[in-house]
């Protein structure tokens, strides 16, 4: 009878020893910890150092990638078969001393002359088992049509352009003239710039090539053509030119296009593809490999509103290859300072060894791609290369298939090792990840409202809303120090909230005393905090990996260095063990890598997005001031939200949180005392706004003459901001208002400054070009003859109303061949394009049929509708590269902040405006 209770007790005791066993191991593991928990907090002093420790890695890695120049080699140090800068820059000084040099001027014919003597040079002096043939090549009239990029949506005519191309080859090597690879670039120049980086820069490294592969294709297989061509600036005539009339031009496998963007620097890979061969074996050779597929990833979304020659060899000619560009100063693109002063010593050197390297291993080569392959067998997806080069000196390169394998790979195990441990974790585990999430959000959200608030701002505070063009350090402060404030904010507020949660978790935790528990709670929630930057880099190197985004590279390494740092050092199975403070060794192991990876091209491209905001308003009052601003301030927020999430974490068992807020707001006052004050002007003589200064004659709504045109001189700017102080300097009569709006039919600007005193000479009534209906079909055959009389202008662009007209060809006055004949049109903003540019004998004199749409407007236009745009059927502007008085008088008071920009789409300093309504 008294056995049982006995038994009960006996279980009761077993129960009881196996709690109170438990117990002590906590106890005992506390007791252990206790140490450790005690030292919960941080030195403020430490974590200040670390800051300061990873932005100055970030700014070495940055300066030693892009701005560590080789030193440049004298004719006497690089060799008769080397690369030499000190005589490349010859050539530049050579072609930038005869000023800008665009299409149709005779300066430009001065400056093919020259290239084409220099060409002549080289085959005198080439190695005697070589051949150099110099081909002086004048293209006949063509059209094109491009699918993609800033010209698509327009049919680019051109005539009368003339380009030199040299081809090198061994003599004894017969296929070799069926095999080649062709080097390109440009020698022409837009209106407003002498062309120092783009491309006289690029046209001096290619005659140095030349020269020095002159003594070694002996040894070749392979031939080389260097194409110096005309007429890129107008809408890369000249490479398309080439590719569909020389008859070298069959020979070609491979393409490789030099360009810049800027002013030296180091010329970097920013295009390559589809087939990765090229781009494989110059990551082999090069000397100094630059490119990263970030630019390539921008430029094929169009972020970067440009195009290159390489457009024309990939989409028209069906080439693999590369594609070349100085970035550095991108602000002076296409402007006067585009001068020999601002090349930096080094940059043609860096260019001209890689490039002689890369064409010494291809030349011999009998595998060069034969054509663009696989597009055709649909494998580019997972044949595309992912590059990018560390440090200037190493390039990383793999295929898009393995990328896919890594990454699905170090996704997967990421969810697994995240599934485990929210298994093991439980509830509140899952609870305490989603609060971490929440942090990483918040962090995103303040940093971006606080630095995204300053740019919106700017423009109601500031002269001018761009006020760090010349300056581009001010952003830091401008920007960069809101951000900082705003993520330390965001991620404070989600410390909070775990430490919250932590608490009430705790609180039922018996065996840990208050003291200690508070310090559990605090060291539980740094550890959350860290981890949550491993979940955001995972969801971006998933979405990255849907889309196949080559810049996915760079999620990877956020995600899997810190996350292997975190496991080496801190991860533990054991469940009871109490959490410690994180290890400095973790950061500093965790963020090496990603710094020595990304740091330099997220500083890069930082620089370059406040070059861009020199012309963002494509239609001059058209974009919001603070746009230009905005866009660069939420991408710093991002990049400090995103890469100081694993830093940030560890501040919060310090007492820096409040020198941080204040060493920030300091910095962030003193940048607006600068701005604010003029201490720091926006724009530079060497810096300078871009602006445009046209004479205008308008005859728009005078056909059958009617009316008399209007004259005036329109002053206005791609770079946003009022133009009051560059008024007020030039006096002149200006009058600045939203409402003068001109249609220089392929942009309009919203907002200029007009003036009509004296604007009455240097033009004439016989330079205005006329529209004539030749005739006119009957209504149901739908066909209209239009006759065009440019009156001498080269360069001119046209509109047609594609709700009006269906189709339509063009072709030369008097010819029977149609240059653009009916079929494969596509419009840009309800308006077909014709845009035109040629030589000094191109014809001026063109002939076109239009082909109405069966649901044309025209029979019920009554007059007064035919005022507005929609019912104008052509519209028409012609261009001249000559100044009247008025506008001379103008552009020599411009302020030394300014300078005029030219572009393919913009007008040149005299236009005329012309058009024809749809009830004619």
């Amino acid at each position: 009878m008294r056995k049982r209770p006995q038994v009960a007790s006996a279980s009761s005791s077993s129960s009881e020893a196996k709690t109170k066993a438990a117990d002590e191991e906590i106890e005992t593991t506390t007791a252990s910890d206790n140490a450790y928990v005690r030292s919960a907090k941080r030195s403020g002093f430490v974590w200040m150092i670390a800051f300061l420790a990873a932005m100055y890695s970030a700014w070495g890695v940055y300066y030693y990638q892009y701005q560590n120049l080789p030193p440049p080699l004298t004719a006497e140090q690089a060799g008769k078969r080397g690369f030499s800068e000190i005589e490349a820059m010859k050539h530049v000084k050579a072609l930038t001393d005869l000023g800008p040099h665009p299409v149709g001027s005779d300066v430009l014919d001065q400056a093919v002359q020259y290239v084409l003597t220099a060409s002549e040079e080289i085959k005198k002096t080439s190695h005697w088992e070589v051949d150099v043939e110099v081909d002086f090549f004048h293209s006949k009239s063509g059209a094109n049509r491009l699918v993609s990029g800033v010209f698509k949506g327009r049919t680019l005519v051109y005539s009368d352009l003339s380009h030199v191309v040299v081809r090198i080859l061994p003599k004894y090597v017969s296929e070799a003239g069926e095999n080649a690879i062709l080097v390109s670039s440009h020698i022409d120049t837009v209106f407003s710039a002498e062309g120092a980086g783009d491309c006289s820069s690029c046209v001096a490294v290619m005659l140095e090539l030349a020269r020095g592969i002159s003594q070694w294709a002996h040894g070749f297989k392979n031939a080389v053509i260097f194409l110096f061509n005309t007429g890129e600036e107008e809408g890369l005539n000249g490479a398309h030119s080439f590719v569909t009339q020389h008859p070298w031009s069959s020979t070609v496998r491979l393409a490789i296009d030099l360009e810049a963007m800027g002013i030296g620097g180091k010329s970097g890979i920013f295009q390559a593809g589809p087939d990765p061969w090229a781009l494989e074996n110059f990551a082999l050779v090069a000397k100094y490999p630059s490119g990263q597929i970030t630019a390539q990833d921008l430029f094929s979304s169009g972020a970067i509103t440009s195009t290159t020659d390489f457009q024309i060899y990939k989409e028209v000619a069906g080439l693999s290859g590369l594609d070349f560009a100085y970035t550095d100063n991108s602000a002076v693109y296409h402007t006067k300072n585009d001068k020999l002063d601002l090349i930096q010593p080094g940059s043609l050197q860096h260019l001209g060894e890689n490039m002689l390297a890369f064409l010494l291993q291809i030349g011999p080569s009998s595998h060069l791609p034969r054509s663009n392959v696989l597009e055709e067998e649909g494998k580019t997806d997972h044949e595309a290369a992912i590059f990018f080069d560390v440090l200037g000196t190493y390039m990383i390169l793999y295929r898009q298939r393995f990328a896919n394998m890594l990454h699905n790979s170090v996704i997967l195990q990421s969810l697994l090792i995240w599934t485990t441990s929210l298994l093991m974790g439980g509830y509140p585990a899952a609870v305490s990840l989603a609060l971490s999430c929440l942090s990483a959000i918040l962090t995103l959200v303040f940093s971006v409202t606080f630095s995204a608030a300053v740019a919106f701002i700017l423009p109601l505070i500031s002269s001018s809303p761009v006020p760090y063009v010349a300056s581009p350090w001010l952003a830091v402060g401008l920007f960069a120090a809101p951000a900082l404030v705003g993520a330390l904010t965001g991620q404070h507020l989600g410390y909070i909230a775990l430490k919250r949660y932590l608490a009430d978790l705790y609180s039922k935790r018996k065996q840990l005393s208050p003291l200690i528990q508070a310090e559990v709670i605090k060291l539980e929630a740094e550890r959350w905090l860290f981890k949550a930057g491993f979940v955001q880099w995972l969801i971006l190197l998933l979405l990255g990996n849907y889309y196949k985004i080559g810049s996915s590279y760079m999620a990877l390494v956020w995600l899997a260095s810190p996350a292997f740092a975190y496991g080496l050092l801190e991860a533990t199975l054991t469940p009871v063990r109490l959490p410690r403070p994180l290890k400095l060794a973790t950061l500093l192991i965790g963020l090496a890598v990603p710094i020595l990876i990304s740091a330099g091209s997220l500083i890069r491209l930082a620089g370059i997005i406040v070059a861009i905001v020199v012309r963002l308003d494509r239609n001059p009052g058209g974009t919001p001031e603070w746009l230009g601003s905005v866009i660069l301030a939420v991408f710093i927020a991002v990049v400090i939200s995103l890469t100081l999430v694993y830093l940030l974490s560890y501040v919060h068992l310090s007492g820096a949180k409040r020198p941080i807020v204040l060493a920030t707001c300091v910095l962030f006052g003193l940048s607006i005392v600068l701005v604010l004050s003029g201490t720091v002007p926006p724009f530079s003589e060497d810096t300078a706004r871009a602006v445009n200064v046209v004479h205008i004659v308008d005859a728009t709504g005078r056909f059958g003459g009617k009316s008399e045109p209007s004259s005036y001189v329109a002053l206005f700017s791609t770079t946003p901001g009022k133009l009051t102080k560059e008024v007020e300097r030039i006096k002149e009569g200006f009058e600045c208002s939203r409402k003068n709006v001109i249609d220089f039919v392929t942009f309009s600007m919203e907002y200029g400054c007009l003036t009509y005193d004296d604007t009455d000479i240097g033009w004439s009534q016989s330079d205005i070009p006329t529209i004539h209906v030749h005739s006119d079909a009957k209504v149901d055959e739908g066909i209209t003859q239009v006759s065009i009389d440019l009156k001498g202008s080269i360069r001119w662009v046209l509109a047609i109303n594609a709700e009006e007209i269906e189709d339509f060809t063009f072709k030369e006055a008097e010819e029977l061949e149609e240059l653009v004949p009916v079929g494969d049109k596509t419009s840009l903003d309800g308006w077909r394009i014709i845009q035109y540019s040629g030589g000094k004998n191109a014809p001026t004199k063109f002939d076109m049929a239009l082909i109405w749409t069966k649901n044309s407007t025209r029979s019920t236009c009554n007059v007064d509708e035919q005022k507005d745009e929609q019912h104008l059927l052509l519209k028409l502007r012609t261009d001249f590269n000559r100044l009247t008085p008025k506008a001379e008088k103008i552009l020599s008071k411009l302020p030394s902040w300014c300078a005029v920009f030219g572009k393919s789409t913009s007008p040149q300093t005299l236009s005329f405006l012309n058009s024809l309504p749809v009830n004619f």
